[in-house]
């Protein structure tokens, strides 16, 4: 009981939880420390059932722990004759959560400061603001966790270093910073979509959050049509998230997948956004692929046509390696194997190159050349679901 109860308070209120902290003792070492002993007194305290208001009773019991930390500081620097430079003491008080502000933009922007590299805007925003663990995010960069955590604490010094301020950006930063967070919030999404380990097809909590995000960017910049092709993407994408998998947790392919469970309010949502982006930015071109993919009818030489353009937006190996699937489709598995050729050192870790050679091999008939292919797709995944679909299209390919 007090587990899931936790477990439905992490996901749901540890961003909006610590934005309030850190905007109150602007410590985010602090703030992070105290909401984590939170959470750990609730195992214990929640053992018979979950209070009335789970989120307040969390920030009045972090706040009560920051409060001690920061007396003794106080206490130990005048005995050592230091002055503190910030030894006030708000009043101790009962927290109403209906009532604070959702600060969690505030904090996006903490995290994607300008003076913070881009990995380390990213890395700190999944931690912070995402709730992602370290090892979630070494995985998710392909660095060991000590790696991880090492870049985590270089990115919380230098924002204490720099007195980076807590606050939401102006219009004028605000454009400064919209592509860094805007590529933060996709990111966090990404790893909902499409998990990095474990053995779930999808996580909904991390879709849910980064369109929650994506929602407060486009309310905060109207006029942005990028943030608008972002939405579009997100929501097209999660429309299909009870489509994905079948009732054993396995991976339903697209074109296998019950339409009856796409959400078509989300679709409806997803294309009104598109309408409004346009299709010139990245995003929007990735939302206009998305939704091409949901049409009655899949136009595979129009999906191939906007990865073409796409690739001259943003061009990325990965960009060209769902171009070669698209095309694929549209003009045979020669034309996309062709497509193919020179991503191995880029996306040499990831298992998705050498499954879409694997099922475009068995597709020209060669099935010997694709076992290999195959092989090489199942050692490199870390999701359990995915490991378990390549090892049957592997054992179809061998026994066809």
């Amino acid at each position: 009981m007090s587990a899931a109860a936790i477990e439905s308070a992490w996901r749901t209120h540890w961003a909006r939880l610590l934005a309030v902290l850190v905007r109150r003792f602007r410590d985010v070492d602090l703030a992070e420390e105290c909401l984590q002993d939170a959470f750990a007194a609730a195992a214990a305290a929640w053992a018979g059932a979950a209070p009335a208001n789970p989120p307040a009773w969390l920030l009045t019991t972090a706040h009560r722990r920051a409060l001690d930390i920061k007396r003794r500081r106080a206490t130990a620097a005048r005995k050592a004759h230091l002055v503190m430079e910030d030894d006030t003491m708000e009043p101790e008080a009962p927290f109403d959560t209906a009532q604070i502000a959702d600060e969690r933009l505030a904090l996006i922007s903490l995290c994607c400061h300008p003076a913070l590299s881009p990995e380390a805007r990213i890395a700190l925003t999944l931690r912070l603001v995402g709730g992602l663990t370290t090892a979630e995010i070494a995985r998710l960069f392909f660095v060991a966790e000590p790696t991880m955590a090492a870049r985590l604490t270089r990115a919380k010094q230098k924002i204490a270093a720099a007195r980076i301020p807590f606050a939401l950006p102006s219009p004028g930063e605000l454009r400064e910073r919209l592509g860094g967070v805007m590529a933060v919030v996709y990111l966090i999404f990404t790893e909902g979509y499409a998990p990095s380990s474990g053995a779930r097809i999808v996580r909904d909590e991390l879709c849910a959050e980064a369109i929650r995000l994506a929602r407060l960017l486009c309310e905060i910049a109207p006029g942005e049509r990028e943030a608008a092709g972002l939405l579009a993407l997100m929501l097209l994408h999660h429309a299909r998230r009870e489509a994905r998998a079948d009732a054993a947790g396995g991976v339903v392919l697209l074109r296998d997948q019950d339409r009856g469970l796409w959400r078509a309010d989300e679709i409806d949502e997803g294309r009104r956004l598109l309408d409004r982006a346009g299709d010139e930015g990245s995003y929007a071109l990735q939302a206009a692929i998305a939704a091409a993919h949901v049409a009655p009818e899949t136009d595979w030489a129009r999906i191939a046509a906007l990865y073409a353009r796409l690739e001259a937006v943003t061009p990325s190996p990965a960009v060209r390696l769902n171009r070669a699937i698209a095309v694929a489709e549209a003009e045979g598995p020669a034309a996309g194997l062709a497509l193919l050729e020179g991503l191995d050192a880029a996306l040499g870790a990831s298992p998705s190159l050498p499954v879409t050679r694997a099922e475009l091999l068995v597709r020209l008939g060669r099935r010997a050349e694709a076992l290999p292919h195959y092989d090489a797709a199942i050692a490199r995944t870390t999701l359990d679901a995915e490991r378990d679909f390549l090892k049957r299209r592997r054992t179809a390919a061998a026994l066809a």
